[in-house]
């Protein structure tokens, strides 16, 4: 079944678009994902679009962001990702607890890749305390986002951050956002609804 999304934001199609010097963005963990992660299983556009986007936001000097929400994201994706390529049969608590040479290596991934992502990109601070719980809880009642999302959003809010890499399409339902993204069904609806920008 497709997705029936409705485009709040402005979306940008990163295979035509040249980041300027200005820019801002949020990096989305999916693409910190693909970029960093040694055993990363995507669709072929996933691996080659994004990185050679972020390629072109760093010649030009614009600003990488990275929200510590990613880190809990990626972790539990690289732990599941390398818990299945181990032993599909093996639940998850088992793996982490009875295989500390398999621990050591999803341990060690996991620092590599965040090295990475520290190298590429500077740090968009967020408290996660109450009043951020409980703006990101009346966000959830509007907005179609997951949980690490709706702290993510915060996080771009308070600083006034409104750009995002993502190939995430639920970031494209946030008014006064900019999608950047090569997610061919969002740029498809964005450009139905009038919400495909070219800069």
């Amino acid at each position: 079944m497709s997705i029936n999304l409705k485009i709040e934001a402005e979306v940008i199609d990163i295979k035509s678009d040249c980041p300027k010097q200005t820019d801002i963005f949020l990096v989305d963990s999916n693409v910190w994902y693909w970029l960093t992660y040694s055993h990363s299983s995507a669709i072929p556009y996933q691996l080659k679009d994004y990185p050679s986007y972020i390629n072109k936001v760093m010649a030009v000097q614009a600003r990488l962001l990275w929200c510590g929400l990613s880190l809990a994201e990626i972790a539990h994706l690289v732990e599941k990702s390398e818990r299945e390529i181990f032993s599909k049969s093996i639940n998850p608590k088992e793996y982490r607890h009875n295989y500390p040479s398999e621990r050591i290596k999803v341990v060690a991934e996991i620092q590599t890749m965040w090295a990475q992502v520290k190298s590429l990109a500077e740090p968009i601070e967020i408290l996660v305390d109450e009043a951020t719980t409980d703006l990101a809880l009346n966000r959830f009642n509007t907005q179609l986002l997951d949980g690490y999302d709706l702290f993510m959003v915060e996080a771009m809010s308070k600083k006034g951050v409104i750009q995002i890499l993502t190939d995430d399409g639920d970031f494209s339902t946030i008014p006064g956002f900019r999608v950047f993204t090569s997610n061919k069904n969002v740029i498809e609806v964005a450009k139905k609804h009038g919400k495909l920008i070219q800069r």
